[in-house]
């Protein structure tokens, strides 16, 4: 079979674009941009394609066209596929078709599912299970962010809300029909997308009602929202719901209670205790025992930019977290202060995407940094220029968040003068964003705050 990706530079597609030709599939794609690490791995696995888009490359010999959601609608590698008449797929559709005759374990939820996910992902390699996966981050123990088999029975999918592609608008998640689906909590995001909280809570409902007859929803029960949404459906599906274990920090390590006793954890924070009793009940719905489970989230040391650590020097360490939305800054900064009580907190936010830069939302991160000692935000003017987005002056983010003392970096210099001229000691440091600080090497500024 042969595939063309059109916006093949994709942190997913490109990994899609790698798992088929390793499947034996014929692969080609494009792209006006691509960046590391895509270019990198594209490269290596010779599917590194020319840059930009050309109505040449589709021709009637080609089976199926992925297009990415970077790609427009008047793309013409896509307008010329449409003249074809060649199957177009976004690539959850495409995901769904190679998993359809496979048991399929959808993770959703606002905040957590790259975690969660990670962590089934763990325990099931730990105890020898087959399966193929779809996560949205790159795991230390496993090759890419896709796998893709012909005979693994089982597939593990991270399902994000956001739309499939230019011309699907539909969320992904929506796309996957999953024998088991979680969800891990609602709470509002992508308002570019969804300009209201009930149209936001809405594609959840639908998400549900997406779920194969007799299947399985394992649901947060501690989330008031999502608690409503499982009470007024009535699909004849099984529901689960979990809670956050009780736990307790002795010497900087979080120890989860069980039946079994304590176990020493190398995560913590409350979030990441609802994380694992999320992948914990979807575990046991596979088929794998408690001891099992336990035993092999010993071993766990989280996803990569999900409270990961930096650098460190004797008295201060710092992390870094992928978290844009308030609910999950909130969890972030409180995470770091309940492991660390003694420690002051320096907490960095970047506000990039259009949700969190947009003047309507902001009043949803009121009150979410204030178990920081030393809040700040980071906005890279000059990322900003290249977009429509207004800039939000220091007053408008101070009173959004309801924080007088919120220093405001705008650029990566003023970040870089901030972190030097702090005085590190009895002081750590959390830089959270989902982008990327302007492509900035963390490592090398973690050492400005740590090292004078």
């Amino acid at each position: 079979m042969r595939v063309h990706f059109i916006a093949i530079g994709g942190s997913i597609m490109h990994n899609l674009a790698i798992a088929l030709a390793k499947k034996g599939y014929i692969v080609s794609g494009s792209d006006d941009h691509i960046y590391e690490p895509s270019r990198t791995n594209l490269e290596k696995h010779g599917l590194l394609p020319e840059p930009g888009w050309e109505a040449e490359r589709i021709t009637e010999d080609i089976d199926a066209v992925v297009l990415g959601m970077h790609a427009k609608a008047d793309n013409p590698e896509l307008l010329r596929a449409q003249e074809l008449g060649v199957r177009i797929y976004s690539y959850p559709e495409f995901i769904y078709e190679q998993a359809k005759e496979k048991l399929r374990v959808v993770v959703g939820g606002s905040h957590g599912k790259t975690t969660i996910t990670s962590i089934i992902m763990h325990v099931l390699k730990s105890v020898g299970r087959d399966f193929d996966y779809l996560v949205g981050a790159k795991l230390d123990e496993f090759e890419g962010m896709v796998k893709l088999t012909k005979d693994a029975p089982l597939m593990i999918i991270e399902g994000d809300e956001y739309l499939a592609s230019a011309i699907d608008q539909r969320p992904k998640f929506h796309l996957y029909q999953p024998n088991i689906a979680l969800i891990s909590g609602v709470a509002w995001d992508h308002v570019n997308v969804f300009p209201t909280f009930e149209s936001y809570v809405n594609q959840f409902r639908l998400f549900i009602k997406s779920i194969e007859p007799k299947g399985t929803l394992v649901y947060n029960k501690e989330d008031k929202t999502l608690q409503e949404l499982v009470l007024e459906d009535h699909s004849k599906i099984n529901k689960h719901g979990y809670r956050t274990p009780e736990y307790t920090i002795n010497k900087g390590i979080t120890y989860m209670h069980t039946h079994i006793g304590d176990i020493p954890l190398q995560v913590f924070g409350k979030h990441n205790l609802s994380n694992i009793a999320a992948a914990f009940t979807v575990c046991e719905w596979l088929g794998v025992e408690r001891e099992a489970f336990y035993a092999a989230i010993k071993q766990f040391r989280g996803a990569s930019r999900r409270l990961e650590y930096v650098a460190n020097n004797n008295d201060s360490v710092v992390y870094q977290d992928f978290a844009h939305t308030p609910a999950k800054l909130k969890a972030s900064i409180h995470a770091l202060k309940e492991q660390f009580p003694d420690k002051a907190l320096v907490a960095i936010i970047e506000l990039h995407t259009y949700s969190s830069l947009n003047t309507a939302y902001l009043d949803e991160y009121r009150d979410t940094m204030r178990e920081a000692e030393y809040p700040a935000v980071f906005i890279n003017q000059e990322a900003l220029k290249q977009t429509n987005v207004e800039a939000l002056s220091e007053d408008t983010l101070r009173s959004a968040f309801n924080q007088p003392d919120l220093a405001y970096l705008n650029s990566i210099e003023h970040m870089k003068q901030y972190l030097t001229q702090m005085d590190a000691a009895g002081k750590n440091l959390l830089f959270m964003s989902s982008g990327n600080y302007g492509g900035i090497n963390l490592v090398n500024f973690a050492d400005k705050f740590l090292y004078k």
